[in-house]
């Protein structure tokens, strides 16, 4: 079956799409992540070489955490070397559960067992314990709000997120 008509990629790309990233249907060649390259504040996807759907949501979140002014430079040579840096890498992987959580998606579809250098297992064990290592980061960048905050302000406690792009 086509990718392109997976009803849970569907979803993702729509979901995307509504949150201001943009999904660009495009041949490429060899990539870290086989059919799926980041440029400025898209996703190119190769549909024929996409083999993990859910890489998609992971990729987005790259994108959803890193600030304006270096979102548009992501795929070209001006963007900084160190990018994405160690928290980015770990709010990805958080962001990339919230989303998870909000298209009611099971943890196994961005977490998969071919994936996170064999750790998938241990990612989905602390998220669905709800330990959310990064979480602070999150907040920090103004995305989401842990549950003391979220009890003060009387809003709901991360993985619900507040928004979904960082600003």
């Amino acid at each position: 079956m086509d990718l392109k008509e997976n009803d849970e990629v569907k979803k993702v790309i729509f979901f995307l799409k509504e949150i201001g990233i943009d999904i660009i249907e495009k041949e490429l060649g060899e990539t870290f992540l086989p059919g799926l390259e980041l440029g400025p504040n898209c996703i190119y996807i190769d549909y024929s070489k996409l083999l993990y759907p859910g890489d998609i949501l992971h990729e987005a979140g790259h994108l959803a955490v890193t600030l304006p002014a270096e979102r548009k430079l992501v795929g070209t040579v001006e963007i900084s070397k160190d990018w994405p840096t160690q928290g980015d890498e770990i709010a990805a992987l958080l962001w990339s559960y919230a989303a998870l959580h909000h298209l009611q998606l099971p943890a196994e579809f961005v977490f998969h067992p071919n994936g996170y250098k064999g750790s998938s297992e241990w990612f989905i064990s602390n998220f669905t314990s709800g330990n959310y290592m990064g979480l602070p980061l999150l907040e920090w960048m103004g995305l989401c709000l842990g549950k003391e905050k979220a009890e003060k302000e009387q809003k709901m406690p991360f993985p619900a997120m507040q928004k979904w792009i960082r600003e």
